[in-house]
């Protein structure tokens, strides 16, 4: 059974930064493909970065040059550093387990 955790999202000025943090269970999570989403409110859910289990990395137009993904993979962990946050940014993040399993998402909101 694959669970997925996410954490530290929270309030944040523009021009702040936020990292994103996804504990994943289960053994196989070395060779999975992991990656965020976001929905913001009126939104469809859209990707925002990937990276697959052999380190390959894809962003969003929308943040290149502003997040960065990351995995440990003796921590099961996936990081979404994300700097010089923008309004349009505010979304529930969520973190995705090879293209099939969902966190349940948390809440980035970036306001003065």
């Amino acid at each position: 059974q694959v669970q997925l955790v996410e954490s530290g999202g929270g309030l944040v000025q523009p021009g702040g930064s936020l990292r994103l943090s996804c504990a994943a269970s289960g053994r196989m999570f070395s060779i999975n493909d992991m990656a965020w989403y976001r929905q913001g409110p009126g939104n469809q859910r859209e990707s925002v970065a990937s990276i697959t289990a052999g380190g390959s990395i894809n962003y969003a137009d929308s943040v290149k040059g502003r997040f960065t993904i990351s995995r440990d993979n003796a921590k099961n962990t996936v990081y979404l550093q994300m700097n010089s946050l923008k309004p349009e940014d505010t979304a529930v993040y969520y973190c995705n387990l090879a293209n099939y399993y969902w966190g349940q998402g948390t809440q980035v909101t970036v306001s003065s």
